[in-house]
């Protein structure tokens, strides 16, 4: 694997080892070093130094961290030997999300931004090189995850998780309307043992990975079941949300307004699941949320901001 067990590594690790495999680490060692002992470390930085691979062939390798085209083409050169490259990219590689997409539909180009710095503008059309590169290597040994927001346990991002801490801690809680608005997530460890196991198969092809789907009123009540049902919903609109300036995405977490991104909870999943990838209920990943993942300052609405919003809304009658 390349990358470090941070999140989705972490949960690859864990069902790696579940699954009997030998597995392989090859990372700067920054990230969780004290976890997993039994995993063989080889140290390197993927960017400037890969002669820790040479000479050294894996069934399958899986990489979390690829990011530019050159760092992922040089590391599938060192590892070309090896039985299969598993390319872990993004739904973020679709050129248009303001229509359903499938593993068919066009890919973002780079156009004239720098193919060596990963921004919000260039992120998708990077990966989509980054795909290209490990096809160019491996071909028909090639595997491209393009999964959508990975949750649950460990999730360092504070996205996902901002719903079930902030649902738990009671009181009115804003919430983006309509109810029937739907959102897509996959649970970290629902997509690791897929994951893993299209490895042992050696599956290779194109998937997105992530849920089908449900509405977020849906998200909002499991987060009220598994906490006590202490909180107040109050669903407030589009049109509101957009007068205040609200942050789409990361202030108002999984809130995406804008036409430009109007199907990017609409991704087809059919191929994967056709190929196996299934999904543990909507209140396991809450609950996995709530115990093993904390919400952090740069996702969710600060407590003063939320109430302030919600008194202009109310004050609208």
């Amino acid at each position: 694997m390349l990358g470090g067990p941070r999140f989705l590594g972490r949960a690859i690790t864990e069902a790696a080892l579940a699954r009997g495999h030998d597995l392989t680490y090859f990372n700067r060692g920054q990230t969780n070093p004290e976890l997993y002992p039994e995993v063989e470390r080889i140290v390197g930085d993927r960017t400037e130094e890969l002669s820790g691979l040479t000479g050294r062939e894996w069934d399958a390798v899986i990489d979390t961290c690829g990011y530019l085209p050159r760092v992922v083409r040089a590391s599938a050169q060192a590892l070309s030997t090896s039985g299969l490259y598993c390319f872990v990219s993004s739904i973020s590689v679709y050129a248009d999300a303001s229509v359903p997409t499938d593993e068919d539909s066009p890919v973002a180009q780079l156009g004239e931004l720098p193919d060596d710095e990963v921004t919000g503008e260039s992120y998708g059309a990077l990966k989509a090189l980054c795909e290209d590169a490990v096809h160019e290597v491996f071909g028909e040994r090639a595997l491209i995850v393009r999964p959508g927001l990975i949750v649950g346990p460990h999730d360092p991002t504070g996205r996902f998780t901002y719903w079930p801490h902030r649902v738990a801690s009671g009181g009115e809680v804003l919430a983006p309307g309509p109810p029937e608005r739907p959102t897509q997530v996959i649970d970290v460890r629902d997509l690791a043992e897929w994951t893993v196991a299209l490895c042992e198969t050696t599956t290779s092809g194109t998937y997105n990975a992530t849920h089908p789907g449900v509405p977020f009123s849906e998200l909002i009540e499991t987060c009220r079941e598994l906490t006590g049902g202490a909180a107040q919903v109050t669903w407030v609109s589009d049109a509101f949300l957009l007068e205040e300036e609200v942050g789409q995405w990361m202030e108002l977490p999984l809130w995406l307004a804008d036409p430009e991104y109007a199907a990017a909870d609409r991704v087809d999943v059919s191929r994967a699941v056709a190929a196996g990838l299934t999904f543990r209920p909507l209140a396991e990943t809450v609950r996995g949320t709530l115990d093993h993942a904390e919400p952090t300052d740069a996702a969710g609405l600060a407590p003063e901001r939320e109430a302030e919003l919600l008194a202009a809304w109310h004050a609208r009658g």
